[in-house]
């Protein structure tokens, strides 16, 4: 009888495991974005700051794919919600101007999963323009966020909210291109 190989959809599938496996990838994609999240760098225009959110948001969406991500997102925002102090600047709660970013991880964190999952991550301008689309999404909402908490009109929100990311998360976008391929040739070569 021979054995069939199976190529795993996402980088997550590589990894031995069942339950167990998925569990943890989700508990530790929430707490690498919480991580990741505390790498900040204060803007004093903006009440929107520099981190490395974004950039593992999307990683983790891209590894997990589209299930994994929204639960690990989700369990990111929740516990962030009720009290764990893993947003940015150790924020927790609902009531701060970048929440709305927040709530658009899940979503992008689905939108790069479910793309991925298609093999979206494993050529360098595939990657790319799923980071870019990864990108549009978390800005959406985190614009939008910034509107309902502040107040401030939708182009203000957006000088403010998305503006003065663009140059980092295009270098962010760089990095992840040749990350995620890169792996997935390591992946194909133990398969």
């Amino acid at each position: 009888m021979s054995s069939i190989s199976v190529s795993p959809r996402t980088l997550a599938d590589a990894v031995p495991g069942g339950l167990a496996r998925n569990v943890a990838l989700v508990v530790g994609g929430a707490a690498f974005v919480g991580l990741t999240a505390q790498l900040v760098v204060p803007l004093p225009f903006t009440p929107v700051p520099l981190s490395l959110q974004t950039f593992s948001v999307l990683l983790v969406g891209a590894v997990l794919g589209s299930r994994r991500g929204v639960l690990s997102m989700a369990l990111y925002l929740l516990a962030g919600a009720a009290g764990v102090p893993w947003f940015s600047q150790h924020q927790s709660g609902w009531s701060f101007a970048s929440f709305g970013y927040v709530v658009g991880f899940v979503a992008a964190a689905w939108v790069v999963g479910r793309l991925a999952e298609r093999g979206a991550d494993r050529h360098v301008l595939r990657t790319a323009a799923l980071m870019v689309l990864g990108n549009v999404v978390i800005y959406a909402f985190g614009a939008s966020g910034l509107v309902l908490a502040t107040g401030m009109p939708l182009q203000r929100a957006l000088l403010l909210g998305v503006v003065p990311f663009l140059i980092g998360d295009l270098l962010k976008i760089v990095v992840a291109a040749g990350l995620l391929p890169a792996a997935w040739k390591l992946v194909d070569r133990r398969h």
